[in-house]
């Protein structure tokens, strides 16, 4: 069976990082064995709903590279809906229900008042017909609730967490229709898995209790709609935290937004959610090949995943010393070559900072103070300046022969005089870079010349 995978986001805002580690683990679940990953968007909340997340979601994912095989948009879908709900009903699986949410509220507050657990005590299901229609010819329209077998307890093996049990009589039959006949999250979602053909379900844990009660709707609709379906596997994953070890409300604004103003680049991005939370190290991988090949859901870890992005700008640096020309060249300056890209490349934790060492480059560089012994000694620099395959060894060999200087007093003043700083990327590939007659220039401005 070809695995098929799903990230189905709510466009009710813009992407935040634990739903790119969601969408990540899903693309490379379905990419470790050849299958697809599919791109839902879950908008049947037409009220909180807009276009513009939708266009957002759709672009994160292709900065991120995380093409999706198959898109859907759950308020193209409404007509499916609607049939499994009368399926449903038919089947006795979906019963209306009345109470408002004043109500709800009292009756949950009685419960744990007397120590009992507060889910839905059915009060609905002992109404008679005659009690129903009066409710309704008073105006009030029924919510609709799934009515989950209390006789049929919920199992399954979970691909993170193990063996896992629930007590369905210690859970709520869970509203699938609002009054106004809007969808909750539910009853679509199992839908849409069973009718895209979904074979695994990787989601955070918080939808641990949300499986549980998806199990009995999974069931309930393959005996009364698809019967040639199968129900998926589940796996819930860790929570991220923030870097203080807690909950943070920050991971829920830090987005690939905010990642990409900050100079991130995704190959970064990917590297470090693809193993955050589990038994693997976080290291730089920028071979995509090589994270999916090594992805492993039994890696994964029960205790929350922490967030530092420190520890992203320390991998984001070691992802540029790695990223080839090519992938670079779209937003590097006029002119900037090849040669120039692996001579700055070591010396920058950024990509953008590239900019700030072609100035270097290019010039004009600040003049930087030195001592008159210095100035002297690269004022003989400018003259002994030759210009062959090797300029920067030439220069220095021939100065080591000429005063002595050797080290630090070697090579730093004439770094000073050629780049106006005191450290950056390798002189012998740099200074080519800044040909013959500025080098020169500049070493002769520097010892005032």
């Amino acid at each position: 069976m070809t695995t098929i995978t799903r990230f189905a986001p709510s466009p009710t805002g813009r992407l935040h990082v634990g739903n790119i580690r969601t969408a990540l683990h899903n693309w490379m679940l379905a990419k470790k064995h050849g299958g697809r990953f599919l791109l839902r968007i879950d908008d049947t909340d037409a009220e909180r709903s807009r276009e513009e997340y939708v266009d957002a979601i759709r672009a994160d994912l292709a900065w991120l590279g995380l093409e999706p095989d198959g898109e859907a948009r759950q308020s193209q879908r409404l007509e499916l809906y609607d049939a499994a709900f009368e399926a449903l009903k038919a089947a006795g699986r979906i019963y209306p229900a009345y109470e408002t949410a004043q109500e709800l509220e009292l009756k949950r507050k009685i419960r744990l008042g007397r120590g009992k657990p507060p889910v839905y005590d059915r009060g609905a299901l002992s109404l008679s017909d005659e009690e129903r229609a009066a409710k309704e010819a008073e105006g009030i329209a029924p919510h609709w609730r799934f009515k989950l077998d209390h006789d049929a307890p919920i199992e399954w093996n979970d691909g993170v967490r193990g063996p896992q049990k629930f007590d369905p009589a210690q859970l709520s039959d869970p509203v699938v229709r609002r009054a106004d006949g809007g969808w909750l999250y539910m009853l679509p979602s199992a839908v849409d898995d069973l009718d895209m053909g979904v074979t695994d379900v990787l989601r955070g844990e918080d939808h641990v209790s949300n499986t549980a009660v998806q199990i009995q709707m999974f069931t309930a609709l393959i005996a009364a709609r698809y019967a040639a379906a199968k129900m998926p596997s589940f796996a819930h994953e860790a929570l991220l935290v923030g870097s203080e070890g807690k909950l943070s409300k920050r991971l829920g604004s830090l987005g690939c937004d905010h990642f990409r103003a900050q100079g991130y680049e995704p190959e970064a991005l990917v590297a470090m959610l693809a193993r955050l939370g589990t038994s693997q190290p976080v290291e730089p991988i920028a071979d995509r090949a090589l994270l999916v090949d090594t992805f492993d859901l039994s890696t994964f870890g029960r205790a929350p995943a922490k967030f530092d992005e420190t520890e992203l700008h320390r991998i984001n640096a070691q992802i540029v010393h790695q990223l080839p020309f090519e992938r670079v060249r779209g937003y590097l300056p006029s002119g900037f070559t090849e040669a120039a890209w692996l001579a700055i490349r070591p010396n920058l934790e950024k990509a953008s900072e590239v900019i700030d060492w072609w100035q270097v480059v290019t010039g004009p560089v600040e003049r930087t103070e030195l001592s008159d012994e210095d100035r002297a000694y690269v004022g003989e620099a400018a003259g002994a300046l030759e210009w062959g395959d090797n300029p920067w060894g030439q220069l220095t060999g021939a100065l080591k022969d000429s005063t002595g200087r050797k080290g630090k007093a070697l090579f730093l003043p004439l770094r000073l005089a050629l780049t106006g700083r005191a450290s950056g990327p390798d002189m012998g590939a740099l200074l080519p870079l800044i040909g013959e007659d500025e080098a020169r220039a500049r070493l002769e401005r520097a010892a005032g010349r």
